[in-house]
């Protein structure tokens, strides 16, 4: 595979792995199991802002996206700082910090098919997304850029966890030391 990177110069790039994709696509599943795999920390940016000031829903309403998004930006800079995997909530690469950030370590996007994700939208913790027209129009807003900053795709649609996890953790290893 083609990197879009050159090798990074700094150890928390080499071993940093940024999860991307849109809402629902399995992130947060995903990393917790590939960071024990390879041994290394997880970060889940959307709980580190809920940990530190509410739920997301709660901001939306109270404070507004912005707001939201300023709490996600420093989550996602002091998480992309260090090594390990991140799960970036959905909307986090619309930052171009963060996008600039992204460029310094490897980046796996996560897609899924809208028709295995209906269960998983219906929960009330995604405030951009009320059914599945929503977050249909939410990833064709978003899919090119999602794209255009991976390194590795991967679908989470109907394929076992473990599997998905093994096929990104051998990418991993292949690409250990190239950011």
């Amino acid at each position: 595979m083609t990197s879009r990177k050159t090798a990074a110069s700094n150890t928390a790039s080499r071993t940093t792995i940024a999860l991307i994709g849109p809402p629902a696509a399995g992130k947060s599943r995903v990393g917790k199991r590939l960071a024990k795999r390879l041994h290394l920390p997880f970060v889940d940016t959307d709980a580190v802002v809920v940990a530190g000031h509410g739920p997301i829903p709660e901001l939306f309403a109270s404070h507004g996206e912005p707001y939201f998004r300023e709490l996600e930006r420093v989550a996602v800079a002091e998480a992309l700082g260090r090594p390990g995997v991140v799960s970036l909530g959905g909307g986090a690469v619309l930052d171009p910090a963060t996008q600039s950030d992204l460029a310094d370590v490897r980046v796996v996007l996560l897609t899924v098919r809208p028709e295995a994700i209906a269960k998983r939208i219906t929960n009330g913790k995604r405030p951009l997304i009320t059914d599945l027209d929503s977050w249909k129009r939410l990833v064709a807003s978003r899919i090119d850029l999602y794209r255009s900053l991976a390194d590795y795709t991967a679908d989470t649609s109907s394929r076992p966890i473990d599997t998905i996890v093994a096929e990104i953790a051998a990418w991993a290893a292949d690409t250990e030391g190239h950011a």
